[in-house]
């Protein structure tokens, strides 16, 4: 990666009127400010539809698009819906905050009537979509299915027969439910129709976007439901396994993820179809792949199904450089970035190695006065991604009246500022200056905005992934400021 800088900021958190981000003028918006900013990347999270919590780690499936982000104002300009059907229409008080509540109650009765009117008018185009999208039926009926059956997870469909995906079953319900199974279809289409315009219009401009891509799925997903084959399952499909990580110093119970655990054997054996199929999805929606929880890859904490935290879980061997060699030689037109973060052993510190992938490096993770520590700048390579902080960390004011003094202390002496300068401004001058080839911020972060604005805290199940930018906010006082800097240190 060329030395540059990009800004993280997800889809949800664009300014619009309807409740949430979308994909329609303020994404552009956006883009043309990252341009005059001199950025060259924007980052993203996971674009799928989310399921439980809100999370976009926590999605219905790894390859379909979040019917949330389609922009309404874009399907009034396609004669897919009136202005008129936007009016009136409460989506939450709190232009800063996401209310999902009345995104989910509001959002689909809206696009249903885009789909009665654009169905027999896009056939043609949408019969050409579904034979691209390989995945697509499976994952419409699936959802089609969790509305028939109150939007339960597929373990608890009372029909047994639908959940093992007998034929007798798949061809009843195919036909009982064909008007949604068309319904959640004709939402891909949206989705992937705009996102490809603003995906073209993005690297246009000259930049290109990161995507997230989750190291596991979810247990309630078309993709579990549909390949149980490839996941560590019994005979009655549930989890014999799930996901987490060990207790820490920062959560001593550990993290309890809850996610099904692959069969890599079976995957291995299989060339490693399921990943490069999904790899070739994320490829075709982002131009660099962040492969989150790398180190789960070298081996991954596996915790006994029906356990309330991860405190007995177990290291599992994963697949190494098995899986990372496939990916990285089989994408030569994706470029992807080793999510080293957590408890690294020297294996895994041999796996990213070996895997020739850039590391990342947090500045928010540097300034412990009684240790070295790696994500120090003066210790960084060219070869790696330095971050004031992730989605998952505190933004860099809420960080400095949490954190330990010392830390703030040592963070000034080593950043050579004294109490009347930001450390934020200085945090972010330090990670401009290192050697990283690239530097991310959060949006969060250029804004100076504090506790309210966090994106995710882990361990907690409510208030994240909600917060929105204010319109008008990326002003051009903030693009001029963020382009000076990037132009300073080589980086624009």
């Amino acid at each position: 990666m060329e030395r540059s800088s990009g800004i993280l900021l997800h889809i949800s958190s664009l300014p619009s009127p309807y409740g949430i981000g979308t994909l329609g003028k303020e994404a552009y918006r956006f883009a043309d400010n990252l341009k005059a900013a001199n950025q060259k990347y924007w980052q993203l999270l996971p674009l799928g539809p989310t399921s439980y919590g809100d999370s976009p780690y926590q999605s219905f499936s790894t390859f379909a698009g979040n019917p949330y982000f389609i922009d309404l104002d874009l399907l009034v300009k396609d004669g897919l819906l009136h202005k008129k059907d936007l009016e009136g229409l409460d989506w939450g008080d709190d232009p800063a905050h996401v209310d999902y509540g009345k995104i989910y109650e509001g959002r689909f009765p809206l696009l249903y009537k885009a789909y009665q009117k654009g169905w027999e008018r896009d056939k043609e185009e949408v019969v050409a979509f579904q034979k691209e999208k390989r995945w697509l039926h499976d994952y419409a009926l699936f959802m089609a299915l969790k509305r028939y059956f109150n939007m339960q997870s597929w373990m608890d469909w009372e029909d047994e027969d639908i959940r093992q995906r007998k034929s007798g079953a798949m061809a009843k319900y195919e036909a009982l439910l064909e008007d949604d199974i068309r319904f959640f279809t004709y939402l891909q289409f949206l989705f992937f129709r705009q996102w490809t315009a603003l995906k073209e219009y993005i690297n246009g401009l000259g930049i290109k976007i990161i995507g997230d891509l989750p190291i596991y799925v979810a247990m309630d997903s078309a993709d579990v439901w549909s390949e149980p084959e490839f996941f560590q399952l019994d005979e009655c499909k549930k989890p014999k396994e799930v996901s987490g990580v060990p207790p820490d110093y920062f959560c001593e119970d550990g993290q309890l993820w809850g996610n099904p655990i692959y069969d890599y054997d079976k995957m291995k054996a299989d060339g490693f179809g399921w990943w490069i199929r999904r790899v070739e999805g994320a490829g075709q929606m982002f131009d660099v792949i962040r492969i989150d929880h790398f180190r789960g890859l070298e081996s991954y904490w596996a915790v006994p199904y029906g356990d309330e935290t991860a405190r007995n879980g177990k290291w599992r061997k994963g697949p190494g450089m098995d899986l990372v060699r496939v990916l990285t030689s089989w994408f030569h037109n994706l470029s992807f970035i080793a999510e080293d973060l957590g408890f690294l052993t020297p294996e895994v510190m041999q796996l990213l190695q070996d895997s020739g992938l850039p590391g990342m490096k947090v500045l928010e993770f540097a300034f412990d006065p009684r240790e070295p520590s790696d994500y120090l700048p003066h210790t960084y390579s060219k070869h790696c991604v330095c971050y004031v902080g992730t989605h998952d960390n505190e933004t860099l004011v809420q960080w400095e009246k949490t954190v330990d003094k010392a830390n703030i202390t040592f963070a000034r002496e080593y950043l050579g500022i004294d109490k009347t300068q930001k450390l934020s401004d200085a945090m972010i001058r330090a990670g401009m200056r290192s050697v990283a080839d690239t530097f991310v911020v959060q949006m969060q972060d250029w804004l100076e905005l504090g506790e309210e604005a966090r994106m995710n805290a882990p361990g907690t199940d409510s208030g994240n992934w909600r917060w929105r930018m204010l319109p008008g906010a990326f002003d051009k006082k903030l693009v001029h400021r963020i382009a000076r800097c990037t132009r300073i240190y080589g980086r624009g």
